[in-house]
């Protein structure tokens, strides 16, 4: 392996830690990390995230780069709008999830149920995040490498930049809740970051239909 390969893949590791810390993924992550208990589970919920969005990235970047294609605009704007979507309703669920919480005791999920259902949760975002990101993803890496397997490997180590990234950060973000579990003020963190959920998911829908033109796209 030369050294100039080195070094892209290594910025590919670089750029995967920035990827991870974007805003539409830091909230979107955050959600599920309200929800946690103790260190270990907001740690996963990081990695668990990391995992879906690098095999979105893989599956499909691979594909495009062996078929030498991209994603046009439309699309791409298509699979970003689906992310603020998917913002809108985890915002949504976190609140309602607080509401039934607090006024129907009479099931409690057992925490190997809680862990399973937060990993999988963490999974299926990373997914959705990293369909929306492919055609960017696909480009970067066409102007960064040369061959199909080099390729690759510029994806799976921006892959692992990613988990590194948010498993750092959704590991720090954990801390407020853990520390104040049980207590009022963890309820308002929580309310906290399911409307700030709710409001940057209508902001990014917002920028992408009218300053971005998808909506006249849609309708013309």
């Amino acid at each position: 392996m030369t050294g100039s390969l080195l070094s892209i893949l290594l910025l590919g590791f670089v750029l995967g830690i920035k990827h991870a810390i974007e805003p539409d993924h830091v909230i979107a992550v955050s959600t599920i990390v309200s929800e946690s208990k103790n260190i270990k589970r907001s740690l996963f919920a990081g990695v668990y995230w990391g995992i879906g969005h690098t095999a979105t990235l893989f599956i499909v970047g691979m594909f495009l780069l062996v078929a030498k294609n991209t994603i046009n605009d439309t699309v791409a704007m298509n699979l970003e709008f689906l992310v603020g979507i998917m913002l809108v309703t985890l915002g949504f669920n976190s609140l309602l999830s607080l509401i039934t919480h607090r006024h129907h005791h009479t099931y409690t999920p057992s925490e190997h149920n809680r862990k399973t259902r937060s990993n999988v949760k963490s999974f299926f975002i990373g997914l959705v995040h990293g369909l929306a990101g492919s055609a960017a993803m696909v480009l970067l890496t066409m102007s960064t490498v040369s061959t199909a397997w080099q390729g690759s490997l510029y994806i799976l180590i921006f892959g692992a930049g990613t988990v590194a990234g948010m498993l750092s950060f959704s590991t720090v973000i954990g801390l407020p809740f853990v520390l104040t579990s049980g207590k009022q003020v963890n309820r308002y963190l929580n309310h906290i970051t399911g409307i700030i959920s709710i409001l940057f998911g209508l902001y990014y829908m917002y920028n992408l239909g009218v300053n971005e033109g998808l909506f006249f796209i849609w309708f013309s």
